[in-house]
């Protein structure tokens, strides 16, 4: 490969369905064009629906359980090792430009610099997800509903300037780095809720014509305990008044997968106009993916396809230009990120290189995991891709089994079908085979939250905390 730099581009909260090139409803002519000159990953998952673990697990190339951050209130802090350290050793000048939601910009996260850097809320993130046995009331989510249709936001805002700071960059200091390689991990907040979007792209779409929901409304599995449970806490579908307005939030998330699409491409015509598109491996990916009212959900949080899969894609030297079947994930940034700049080390990660997945015939057996550990959970969330399965395990309660070859919209749970005890059974012992029992992960997690919960002064302090249902916008002015 003749890979010199390595840039990443990450959205927050962006579903396969908000990809065009995915077969999806969002019109995204920049990110498909991206893809057609590499290879799009079809089977590409977070390890946790939700933005501080996903991240983590992102820049550490481990999965929750090993990493243990495990809520939005455990964030990432130096504390291990990820991909940007190893490249600053490698000799990388290596920068981030926008959202991180790790601790804090004081603590060594791997970047040379840090530019217009969102954090964790007051470096201890959102601390009310972890009563998750203590206290299952506590989320306000009716905020939701309301900020949907046209308008800016203060996340609209902050893109735009991730978007001209990552501009600056390529213009000013990528063409300066004659002597030495780059890193850039360019990260924006959208399409992440509030569903507030610029009317020249809500306008692209018809809130009358959109797709429908898919099994929206109360649903049989809601019987789940665990999923009854987590309907009740993140209850933003109780919040729409009525069927139009859910349209017209569908409507804006779309616009929002658009906007943030035009920025994508602004992003690659700057790497272009800098002569850096030649020798630059880029990967475009999102933290997690987007309910957007299918099975009754909005957000993530939840282990269906539209939550956990996520759009993946790799471009530039080395990258054929096809698509990948095997199952992938956003652990294997790392080893791909070694792998570019020709460094040892990757087989210590539990990830692959994309390289190598991208050039070595499809693996439908290799395996991955999801994690949600986080508010609204009363129990932990560990879901199994393998093959044509999908197994999710929660502990001390039914697993759920879903077919996702005959049934790839996840409408029939075989989590109690007496045909199909021998799958589940095959599934959970590959899961414990290659990631450990979910059992004990699961008593991990709550150990550890315990811990977390004393560490902030206790069950009280924490409920006395002010509450958001959304990282507010704060980064310092000054690089």
């Amino acid at each position: 490969m003749a890979v010199r730099n390595f840039l990443v581009i990450m959205m927050d909260e962006l579903s396969r369905d908000g990809v065009g090139c995915y077969g999806g409803t969002a019109l995204t002519p920049h990110i498909d064009t991206l893809a057609a000159r590499g290879t799009r990953f079809a089977k590409a998952y977070t390890p946790s629906p939700i933005c501080v673990p996903a991240r983590a697990a992102f820049h550490t190339g481990l999965y929750v359980h090993q990493n243990r951050c495990w809520t939005n209130a455990q964030p990432y802090h130096g504390q291990i090792d990820g991909w940007p350290h190893h490249l600053r050793r490698a000799g990388y000048e290596t920068v981030s430009i926008g959202k991180l939601h790790y601790r804090s910009a004081q603590d060594d996260n791997g970047f040379d610099r840090e530019i217009a850097p969102l954090h964790c809320v007051g470096g201890e993130g959102w601390v009310m997800g972890l009563l998750r046995r203590q206290d299952h009331t506590c989320y306000d989510a009716s905020g939701f509903a309301a900020d949907i249709g046209p308008g800016d936001d203060p996340y609209t805002d902050y893109d735009r300037t991730v978007r001209d700071r990552t501009l600056a960059w390529l213009r000013d200091e990528s063409r300066s780095a004659a002597d030495s390689p780059w890193s850039l991990f360019v990260s924006f907040v959208r399409p992440h809720y509030p569903l507030t979007c610029p009317q020249e792209f809500l306008d692209l779409y018809d809130p009358d014509r959109l797709p429908p929901i898919r099994h929206g409304g109360a649903r049989a599995e809601y019987r789940h305990p665990v999923l009854n449970a987590m309907r009740q806490y993140c209850d933003y579908d109780d919040h729409f008044p009525d069927d139009r307005a859910r349209a017209v939030a569908r409507a804006s998330y779309f616009g929002l997968c658009s906007f943030v699409d035009a920025l994508v491409g602004d992003v690659l015509r700057a790497l272009e106009a800098a002569g850096r598109l030649e020798d630059t491996a880029i990967v475009l990916t999102a933290d997690h993916g987007e309910m957007n009212g299918h099975h009754g959900f909005w957000t993530k949080m939840v282990m269906y396809e539209d939550a956990i899969g996520v759009p993946l894609i790799l471009a530039g030297p080395g990258a054929p230009r096809e698509i990948c079947g095997s199952q992938a994930s956003l652990v294997d940034i790392l080893p791909t990120a070694l792998d570019a700049a020709q460094m040892e080390g990757g087989a210590a990660y539990p990830g692959t290189s994309l390289f190598d997945l991208a050039n070595a015939p499809d693996d439908p057996d290799r395996t991955v995991l999801s994690e949600y550990h986080d508010g609204g959970s009363i129990t932990g969330f560990l879901s199994l891709r393998c093959g044509r399965w999908k197994y999710v395990a929660y502990p001390g309660f039914a697993p759920q089994l879903f077919d996702l070859a005959s049934d790839p919209d996840e409408t029939v749970d075989l989590g109690l079908s007496a045909d199909h005890e021998g799958v589940r059974d095959r599934m959970r012992a590959r899961m414990t085979s290659n990631f450990g029992d979910p059992d004990a992960i699961n008593d991990r997690a709550f150990a550890d939250q315990a811990a977390r919960i004393e560490e902030l002064g206790g069950v009280a302090a924490i409920r006395a905390r002010t509450n958001y249902d959304h990282t507010p916008i704060s980064y310092p002015d000054e690089d």
